[in-house]
């Protein structure tokens, strides 16, 4: 439906009169509009709680671009503006936004960074207060940036840090946070142990064959079976994969050897505060580990198992507290399909504002969309 408005403009006869003329208005079209309040309030609600770009509610509702990106600023105000909800546990991850930008400086010629191709995501990670914010670059001083800008108070009821396996996260953690503890879930350590696996085949076909793995290649063949876990694997499957291996010799047996420290690795106690491992079955399985690595004479296993014991304590933290980054990893996927709806994002300011109100809406508890 379209409604035109034929406005009277009217004149003050009253010579002391400031305003000397005007026009026709109520409350749901001001003066000088050309939308109503409703239509452009639409707009807005449709970029921000309904994940659609700006382009494609422009199209939808007949409007032009800058009006459906003002609208949605508009809209996007009260979620910016809101207080931050209580969080327990803070997830924090990077995620990539685009390609770094470099600017030239007039007088000393020397090129200097302006846009960085990190941004750093704060995340709710235990209640449902979705994306808290995000900051650009993922330096400790970025992190320690952001958090700064949080009361005081909100900063003490933080007791756990979930993140990946990042040194420099975790520096930041301690000088940003010291009473909270450091968590590092069970995904990152076995994805560790996973590019370790295919490290030591890709290095031991080189140096044995002199070349890059080949299809026809035994260890070719079984380089997914042995990412695999053990019990996805059916017992044909797993004998086919280890014994093809073992009658290979030396390279087969490097790439078992791996494969037994990545199994053992998988197989912590079952994390959780009411299904807490045993605390010396625990330090067993990690004596058992390590044991097994110092054995076992392969540089990438050795290096594997002293990453491991370098972060042990937030291991540990995971396996008693079973607090994880996964929420964290999910709002990056949301991330990355904005950015991909919209073809990319040449300003990273509108990414930010566009991703943080796409990744709260469900905490808002906003209209839902047919």
């Amino acid at each position: 439906m379209e409604f035109f408005w034929h406005k009277r403009r009217w004149w003050c006869g009253e010579a002391a009169c400031p305003r000397k003329s005007f026009t026709e208005q109520i409350e749901e079209i001001p003066a000088g509009a050309r939308i109503t309040t409703r239509l452009r309030a639409w707009a807005g609600h449709r970029v921000r709680d309904a994940g659609s770009t700006v382009v494609q509610a422009g199209r939808d509702l007949g409007l032009s671009w800058p009006v459906v990106m003002n609208a949605f600023r508009t809209a996007a105000t009260t979620v910016i503006q809101a207080p931050l909800p209580q969080v327990e546990v803070l997830g924090i991850d990077e995620t990539r936004r685009g390609r770094t930008r470099w600017e030239q400086d007039p007088d000393t010629g020397k090129w200097k960074l302006t846009r960085d191709r990190w941004h750093t995501g704060f995340v709710d990670a235990l209640g449902t207060g979705g994306l808290l914010g995000q900051v650009e670059g993922r330096t400790a001083a970025d992190v320690l940036a952001w958090l700064s800008t949080t009361p005081v108070t909100w900063r003490k009821n933080i007791r756990y840090v979930a993140i990946d396996m990042s040194a420099t996260y975790r520096a930041a953690i301690r000088t940003g946070l010291p009473g909270a503890i450091v968590v590092v879930d069970h995904f990152h350590v076995v994805q560790l142990a996973n590019k370790m696996l295919s490290t030591v085949r890709r290095r031991t076909t080189a140096e044995i064959r002199g070349r890059r793995g080949r299809a026809t290649d035994p260890e070719w063949k079984a380089r997914r079976r042995l990412l695999r876990n053990r019990e996805d694997l059916t017992d044909t499957q797993f004998r086919a994969m280890w014994n093809a291996l073992l009658d290979e010799g030396p390279i087969g047996q490097r790439l078992l050897t791996a494969w037994i420290a990545k199994e053992s690795l998988r197989h912590p106690p079952r994390p959780g505060p009411h299904r807490r491992g045993d605390r010396e079955q625990v330090d067993h399985l990690r004596w058992k580990f390590l044991t097994w690595c110092a054995d076992a004479d392969v540089p990438e296993v050795t290096t594997l198992a002293a990453t491991v014991d370098r972060w042990w304590p937030e291991i540990a933290a995971f396996i008693d507290t079973g607090h994880s980054n996964a929420k964290s990893e999910g709002i990056n996927r949301v991330i990355k399909l904005v950015a991909r709806n919209a073809f990319g994002f040449r300003n990273a300011d509108n990414q930010r504002l566009r991703t943080r109100c796409v990744t709260t809406r469900r905490a808002r508890g906003h209209l839902r969309t047919a």
